[in-house]
């Protein structure tokens, strides 16, 4: 990947990765990324061709440049508590964030105050994002109290397809912490809320 390289990125997971690797090219100051929308099934549908072979190429170059992401501490989130001047909106399933089948993180439940919003919310039946205007409706009522947001999920993977899913909605600017609860749980002394407030 050079500077001037257009990156598609694209999974066959409901874009979960692929907005990973969007938002990633964007923390490191690269603005040509885009995510295939629909992914692999998507492409499949329309007949377009797959290759099975990879083909090998020369490394690119990336310059240092203006990171085009923004990134909160586990600090700014625990300050967060207190101030209350952003939302902090979680992107795991609700049973997760309730403290339910937790089966990745030795403890279950979420960050107090935080507002879930499953990543899959974001898609329509056949893997797409959903438009705008209706991402934008279904988020409005996350950002009633606060209109700043912080981004998180388990990992600060999933994390990433909320923020891609508010620059389809025209909400840019909310800031992904890319600890997540993995990091924020890790550490017995912050509070730990369960449920679904």
């Amino acid at each position: 990947i050079d500077d001037d390289t257009q990156v598609v990125a694209y999974d066959a997971h409901g874009g979960m990765f692929a907005a990973r690797l969007w938002w990633l090219l964007r923390w490191v100051g690269h603005p040509a990324v885009a995510v295939l929308d629909g992914g692999l099934a998507a492409w499949q549908s329309q007949g377009l061709p797959l290759v099975t072979m990879t083909v090998a190429r020369a490394g690119g170059t990336i310059a240092d440049q203006p990171s085009l992401a923004h990134t909160v501490t586990v600090e700014d989130v625990e300050s967060n508590l207190v101030t209350q001047t952003r939302v902090v909106v979680d992107a795991r399933a609700p049973d997760r964030f309730r403290g339910e089948n937790e089966t990745i993180d030795p403890v279950g439940g979420h960050i107090p105050g935080a507002k879930n919003r499953f990543f899959k919310d974001n898609l329509t039946p056949d893997g797409r994002f959903k438009d705008g205007e209706r991402l934008k409706r279904e988020f409005a009522p996350l950002f009633a109290a606060a209109p700043q947001a912080i981004m998180q999920c388990g990992s600060g993977v999933t994390a990433c397809h909320n923020l891609l899913a508010l620059e389809i909605a025209g909400l840019p600017g909310a800031a992904l912490y890319p600890g997540s609860w993995s990091e924020w749980m890790a550490d017995a002394r912050r509070a730990v809320a369960t449920g679904n407030a």
